[in-house]
C-alpha cells in the first residue's frame, strides 16, 4: 500500500475520549431538570398550602368547646351573677367565627335570656320571638316577656300568654362546668346556641 492511500485511510475514532463531556452534559441535564421540577413544585405546594389554610384552621379551631361541651358556648356570665328573685337578665352570646381567610374573635352571634327557678335551676329562653323574629323584652311592671312589634306576650317560664305567637319562647340547653369541664353546680355557663324556624308551632332548628 502506498504512502498516499496509507494517508487516505481515516483514523480509528476512540469512542472513550468523549466520555467525560458527555457525562458533564447528563449532569447539567440532570440538574437543570430538578431544578425546573423545584421551580414548579414548590411554588404550587406553598399555594396550596395557602389555599387550604383556612381549612386546615377551621378543623383545628373546632366549636366553642370540645367533649361534653361541643358545639356549646361559654357565656361571659357565671351562675351566682344570675338573681336568685328569679328577676331575668339579658345576656349577649359571642363567639369566634371564621370567614375563609380570617377568624373574628367574640362576635355577637345573638342574645338571650337567663332565669333562675326557686330551685335554683337556670331556665334559658332565645331573646328571638317566635313569631317574626323581633326581639322580646322583659317588663318588669307587669312581669312578663313581650314583643313589641306584635304584642306577643309569654309568662316568666317562656309559656305564651296570647293567641299572637305561634309556641312559648324556644329555650336552649345549658350546660354548668368548672374550669372547662362539665361539672353539676359549676359556676361557668355553656349554651348551645340555636336559632329556629319563625311562624310555626314546631320548634324547628334552622
Amino acid at each position: 500500500m502506498s504512502d498516499k492511500e496509507t494517508s487516505d485511510v481515516s483514523a480509528p475514532v476512540d469512542k472513550h475520549e468523549n466520555h467525560p463531556s458527555t457525562r458533564r452534559n447528563i449532569l447539567v441535564e440532570g440538574l437543570t431538570a430538578i431544578l425546573s421540577f423545584l421551580l414548579v413544585a414548590v411554588p404550587s405546594t406553598l399555594g396550596g398550602i395557602f389555599f387550604l389554610d383556612p381549612i386546615l384552621r377551621r378543623n383545628k379551631a373546632g366549636s366553642a368547646g370540645g367533649g361534653e361541651l361541643e358545639g356549646f358556648i361559654k357565656l361571659a356570665i357565671t351562675s351566682d351573677s344570675v338573681p336568685e328573685d328569679g328577676t331575668p337578665v339579658a345576656v349577649t352570646v359571642q363567639s369566634d367565627l371564621d370567614d375563609a381567610w380570617n377568624r373574628f374573635k367574640d362576635v355577637p352571634v345573638g342574645s338571650i335570656w337567663l332565669r333562675k327557678n326557686p330551685d335554683g335551676r337556670i331556665l334559658v329562653f332565645n331573646s328571638v320571638c317566635p313569631h317574626l323574629g323581633c326581639s322580646v323584652d322583659y317588663r318588669r311592671n307587669e312581669g312578663d316577656f313581650f314583643c313589641p312589634c306584635h304584642t306577643s306576650s309569654f309568662d316568666l317560664d317562656g309559656q305564651k300568654t296570647n293567641e299572637v305567637p305561634p309556641r312559648a319562647m324556644d329555650t336552649l340547653e345549658l350546660l354548668t362546668a368548672t374550669n372547662g369541664a362539665v361539672s353539676e353546680g359549676g359556676q361557668e355557663l355553656w349554651v348551645k346556641y340555636q336559632n329556629f324556624r319563625r311562624a310555626t308551632a314546631e320548634k324547628i332548628v334552622i
